[in-house]
């Protein structure tokens, strides 16, 4: 995409012309997860097909409007629908709306979806915090010349979803009761379901979830600075593990069943308080969670993902 940032600025001065809220948080909505708006208070509504240079989502499922409005007492913008590589966009058209997102002051960016599992642990209607990523996809939004003012060429994707939010996220499910997954997600390319055999190549990998969606989306939130925090709704179990063919209505029935949860979790989930913080003179360019940063707590958790992948490959060798 030729002049992206020129085409993004022009989104976002639309945007803010036509709303009056200026979230610093933003919630993407996977398919039939839209349910979450129904919480939002003083809403205000932009079609997709209003805003200069967005793409317009063709998936069922996926409403195609960005919404700003308030959730609790904290300002949310809600992208209701998301693009896919599948439906023909580029790889820059499907992360267009996180370009525009930056340009607009957003720095938190809670991105849902609904995917097939692969851990057998899990069943339709399960819910996955996301720890990593996947991606299988056969590309990578980030290629093509870069510009600085978006963000670094070699990005790093060390934390690609936020330690800091998901110990917040866990913490406002365990105080509500809520049950949850943690997992890896892996991005497929689509529209076809995977096959048995990718599916178990893929458990051999440490995938936890498949879908198609997600992967471009966090790597471009990243590149551009923003701290992510993703939940996948498992609405159906991966080729070869269910018995039953798979069906896209099936998949949005999982996903509204499932969405009561989810919304309540997200409703009530706290960022947090964030400050910058100095080391050795020179100021970290990302924003920290005082209170939840731990670097062996880090470790510890990065120890025991690998202990539990390890496991999952030796039981599926086994079958």
């Amino acid at each position: 995409m030729e002049h992206l940032y020129e085409k993004a600025q022009e989104s976002a001065e639309y945007i803010k012309a036509h709303t009056t809220k200026r979230p610093k948080i933003a919630v993407v909505l996977g398919s039939g997860l839209g349910n979450l708006t129904a919480d939002f208070s003083e809403t205000e509504e932009l079609p997709y097909k209003d805003i200069p240079n967005f793409p317009v989502s063709t998936v069922a499922g996926h409403k195609g409007a960005l919404l700003a409005g308030k959730l609790g007492e904290k300002e949310v913008y809600a992208l209701e629908g998301r693009f896919h590589f599948y439906e023909g966009y580029s790889m820059k058209e499907v992360c267009y709306p996180f370009y525009v997102l930056k340009l607009l002051g957003v720095e938190q960016v809670v991105l849902t979806n609904a995917c097939g599992g692969i851990n057998r642990e899990f069943a339709p209607g399960t819910l996955m915090l996301l720890t990593g990523f996947i991606n299988m996809m056969g590309t990578n939004p980030l290629i093509g010349p870069n510009d600085e003012r978006f963000g670094p060429r070699f990005p790093d994707m060390t934390e690609p979803y936020s330690l800091e939010l998901r110990n917040l996220a866990k913490q406002t499910a365990d105080e509500l009761g809520i049950s949850y997954k943690e997992g890896v997600y892996l991005g497929f390319m689509g529209p076809c379901y995977e096959t048995a055999a990718e599916i178990r190549a893929f458990a051999g990998m440490g995938a936890d979830a498949v879908g198609m969606s997600t992967v471009p989306e966090t790597m471009v939130c990243n590149y551009l600075g923003m701290k992510v925090l993703a939940v996948s709704c498992i609405t159906n179990m991966a080729t070869g593990i269910q018995t039953v063919k798979h069906s896209h209505a099936r998949v949005l029935e999982i996903a509204n069943q499932a969405g009561e949860t989810l919304c309540r979790w997200l409703g009530n989930y706290d960022s947090g308080e964030y400050e910058y913080i100095e080391r050795d003179g020179f100021s970290i360019d990302r924003v920290e969670c005082v209170y939840n940063w731990d670097d062996s707590e880090y470790r510890r958790e990065e120890e025991e993902e690998e202990e539990r992948r390890r496991e999952e490959r030796r039981m599926w060798n086994e079958n």
